[in-house]
């Protein structure tokens, strides 16, 4: 039976259903969501399995849907969601579903199409009545720069008649030749300017006149003006901002010239009429066709909202069913075949406990399909690992996510997700230990619980994603820190006098001279503190205030992480019996008793004196404490104790020595020797095939006489017949029915016991190896393993430590700041102490911010990341090996998600 604390008994079946019961059991069981199937045709390419052309036309629907979808939310429509169960579509439903998906698309194809049409017309007319509206300064403009230029070449020509008679004229305008002299002569006489008028994007605009001037060689007139309305891209709908601008030139050659540059810059040349009235008549009746082409675009935009308003209704029902539906089909494809049966066989993966439900699933299909034939499931022998299945729900999926992030269980393996619920945040508490900060992490993830509906629809963002699927374990882990940072007396780097301290500065019996000094005084714990009335919980207040609190909390909390790393390596280390009681009983006597032995009477030796210590000594026999690690060496050395901490403490540390060297090869060399003798001998093994064979063809010839026989009933009987003789096909060795009628085995050797290598004359030698390999791993883990969990008082020294600084250094200098006010009390005094007030409400932001930023997301990740290593590394693989694969059920529910 499965349970929390391991993975569910699995069992592999095969599934016989006729064909046309098929699509509605698989529906059934996609509901149900506790079925895994395989793919028994793995060797037929993907384009000629039977479904192939359904898969296809539901991804084709689906790509409808998601164009219809991408439509509604550009028109920022709400689509109804959670319209209750959505069924399956029965088969004949496709037909139906795909005509009015091609209706939706095409229809909204059409009027996109057009609506975009009208939007360029709508745009080009606008851009047209612009120019016009726009071109009558212009025109002014290039009337008087035509005049002004004409009268400086006549002055220019005046100048070079008087040159030319002898004077000097250095300072006066030549021309460099008689080209110039021509050109002169022809401007003064009138002359007609050609001129091009249209619309360009602002961003082009200089570029534009840039190269014009360089084209023509500064022989055109430009002029422009900014569009002061954004106009509407007709095909992305974005804004954009134009110019209208005209160009005066003279010249069929230059007018060529200017025309190609407008088609490089994507210019839109327009009609203008060179004069005014006829100017002022086409703007009329551009702005008459702007007015009915809106009243056109307006009907049409309506029509648009109407159908995607009615789509949008359907359209989470729409995608629900097509994905439920590629989802049958795309299982449907790994079913075999047997085409003279008409039935579909297919193998899966169930929990022994859903065996019922399964089977009132296929009921229910085969009643909807119609069908007279009853679909039937059997268990079926095998020696194939089966998949691992842990069920969870929303408060223990995160922690099964952390195990599952090592590697996943083997099948029935102990699973570490229920330990880890208690140990992950205690062991995040204790590197992590403060109150306050513990109380906000807290805080957040109680929001993120309480609105967890609110904020599961609010997971676009990867990062808010990862905060809202850990909500719980960050509650634990703020808990944790809480309870911890309570026993530490530690709350934003400040301790709280709850109870009131238990040192007494009188019974010191200092004058009061002495204290009235600014001196340091130190207290005696035989004066002052009194052992039989110690602080109700966690540490005295006064250590915050003592200049040696490094000094007492180093050692209390390095000797606690040794207690607690030893005490959770001892853990897993018991664990693993139940591994071993399941799987491999020789290793009960051959691994864990020798393991837990070692463990126990090494490092748990240790532990025993670190709390005799704590209890045996104190401040009146504090000289007389031993120091435990030359305890510990001495006792591997083997050396004399002269103050012992009990008495018999020579012998017992003699004897916890030999017995746990006794242990080594004890794990090195039992467990191979004792599967040594239980294999059987290649004589054994040889003769049990040769029998297995022998039996094997027995029954093949049987089931081939059997099949015969049925097949030539099933020609001649009823349908009803023929079904009763599919439950007595043919089957492989794996169970399965063959399409051909023939069977390729029928027997199925029970599983051996002796491993993969039994008859190999160098298996003992491998076994030897491998099991040196983990006894050297555990030997030499469980001291790297013990000092691996002084990372537990190292990160808590850290954050305290790192609190403090960050106090001291923001708001205990703001504090004093504002609070610097003493009598007699000046003016000058309340201005700096209302400077000082205004000042903390910044000071204290910034303390905030960085609380928040360092401390708790910082800080927090660092603690988080140790005790992810400490379980990993430390932990699990005392028991946990994880070379195992998920179950992943055919699930509508998880298809879903993942869809979305």
């Amino acid at each position: 039976m499965g349970s929390l604390f391991q993975s569910e008994l699995m069992c592999q079946a095969q599934l016989f259903l006729q064909s046309e019961a098929a699509y509605n059991c698989l529906a059934e069981l996609g509901e149900l969501g506790l079925v895994q199937f395989r793919d028994l045709n793995e060797n037929v390419s993907a384009f000629q399995r039977k479904y192939v052309n359904d898969v296809r036309k539901c991804d084709e629907m689906e790509r409808k849907l998601r164009y219809v979808e991408k439509e509604v939310k550009a028109a920022e429509i709400e689509i109804v969601e959670g319209q209750g169960h959505i069924p399956a579509p029965l088969p004949k439903e496709l037909i139906d579903l795909e005509a009015t998906f091609e209706k939706i698309e095409t229809e909204l194809k059409e009027v996109n199409q057009n609506r975009e049409v009208l939007q360029r017309n709508y745009l080009e007319l606008t851009e047209h009545n612009h120019v016009l509206c726009n071109t009558d300064g212009f025109f002014d403009e290039s009337t008087s720069f035509v005049a002004g230029q004409a009268d400086e070449i006549y002055h220019v020509e005046q100048d070079l008649s008087g040159s030319e008679s002898g004077a000097s004229g250095t300072g006066y305008k030549r021309f460099s030749g008689e080209s110039d002299v021509e050109a002169a002569n022809n401007i003064q006489n009138p002359v007609t300017l050609g001129f091009m008028a249209g619309a360009i994007h602002r961003e082009r605009i200089h570029a534009f006149e840039q190269m014009l001037w360089r084209i023509c060689r500064g022989n055109v007139f430009v002029r422009y003006s900014e569009i002061k309305m954004p106009l509407s891209d007709p095909h992305t709908g974005d804004e954009v901002h134009k110019y209208v601008f005209i160009v005066f030139y003279q010249g069929e050659q230059i007018g060529i010239r200017i025309r190609k540059v407008c088609e490089g810059f994507r210019a839109t040349l327009y009609t203008c009429p060179p004069k005014k009235a006829d100017r002022a008549a086409m703007a009329e009746g551009v702005t008459t066709r702007l007015t009915d082409l809106t009243l056109v675009l307006n009907e049409m935009q309506a029509h648009r909202q109407r159908i995607l308003t009615n789509a949008a209704t359907n359209l989470w029902a729409w995608f629900v069913k097509v994905r439920k539906m590629k989802a049958i089909f795309h299982t449907l494809n790994l079913f075999d075949i047997d085409v003279t049966r008409g039935a579909m066989i297919g193998e899966c993966w169930c929990p022994v406990s859903d065996l019922d439900n399964i089977r009132i699933a296929l009921s229910r299909g085969t009643e909807r399909s119609g069908s007279t034939m009853p679909s039937i499931i059997d268990v079926v022998r095998t020696t194939s690992q089966l998949p691992t299945f842990n069920r969870t729900n929303k408060f223990t999926a995160g922690f099964q996510n952390i195990v599952d992030a090592y590697g996943v269980a083997n099948y029935r393996e102990v699973n570490p997700a229920p330990f880890t619920i208690i140990t992950f945040p205690f062991l995040f508490g204790v590197m992590f230990g403060d109150a306050g900060h513990g109380l906000l992490m807290a805080l957040f993830a109680l929001v993120l619980v309480l609105k967890e509906r609110k904020f599961a629809r609010m997971q676009d963002n990867e990062i808010f994603s990862i905060f809202f699927g850990g909500r719980y374990i960050i509650l634990l882990m703020g808990l944790f820190s809480v309870y911890t940072g309570l026993l530490y007396n530690d709350t934003f780097s400040k301790s709280m006098n709850i109870f009131g301290s238990r040192w007494n500065v009188a019974g010191m019996n200092y004058s009061q001279s002495l204290l009235n000094e600014d001196i340091t005084l130190q207290l005696n714990p035989e004066h002052s503190y009194s052992s039989n009335n110690i602080y109700p919980f966690g540490m005295d207040p006064i250590w915050q205030l003592a200049t040696n609190k490094l000094n007492f909390l180093n050692p209390f909390k390095m000797r606690l992480s040794i207690i607690l790393g030893i005490s959770h390596m001892f853990f897993g280390v018991w664990l693993s019996l139940i591994n071993h009681v399941y799987h491999d009983r020789v290793a009960i006597f051959a691994e864990f008793i020798p393991q837990i032995m070692f463990l126990g009477l090494l490092f748990g030796y240790l532990v025993l004196l670190i709390i005799l210590k704590w209890f045996l000594f104190d401040a009146s026999n504090t000289k007389a404490a031993p120091n435990l690690i030359v305890t510990f060496i001495g006792m591997f050395l083997l050396q004399k104790i002269d103050d012992p901490i009990y008495s018999g403490q020579e012998t017992v540390q003699v004897v916890i020595l030999v017995v746990s060297l006794i242990c080594i090869p004890w794990m090195l060399f039992m467990k191979p020797v004792v599967k040594s003798f239980m294999r059987p001998s290649v004589a054994a093994i040889q003769m049990r095939k040769k029998m297995s064979m022998r039996f094997a063809r027995i029954l093949l010839q049987r089931k081939q006489e059997e099949d015969t026989v049925a097949i030539v009933m099933s020609e001649e009987e009823t349908g009803v017949e023929d079904g009763q003789s599919l439950d007595n096909g043919s089957m492989d060795r794996e169970g399965t029915v063959s399409s051909d009628n023939s069977v390729a085995e029928t027997f199925t050797p029970p599983p051996s016991h002796e491993g993969g290598r039994h008859g190999k004359e160098d298996s003992l030698g491998e076994e030897l190896v491998l099991q040196a390999i983990h006894t050297i791993e555990f030997c030499l883990g469980c001291i790297s393993n013990t000092a691996s969990y002084l990372r537990l008082w190292a990160l808590s020294l850290a954050h305290s430590e790192l609190s403090e600084v960050l106090w001291t250094m923001v708001m205990r200098n703001a504090t004093s700041l504002a609070t610097a006010v003493y009598a007699p009390v000046t003016a000058m005094d309340v201005v700096w102490a209302f400077v000082g007030g205004l000042a903390m409400f910044f000071v204290f932001a910034g303390w905030a911010v960085l609380t928040i930023g360092i401390l708790l997301l910082m800080e927090g990740l660092s603690a988080f990341l140790h005790a992810l290593r400490l379980h990993w590394v430390e932990f699990q693989n005392k028991f946990y090996t994880g070379e195992g694969y998920l179950f992943h059920p055919f699930s509508f529910t998880t298809i879903l998600e993942q869809e979305e």
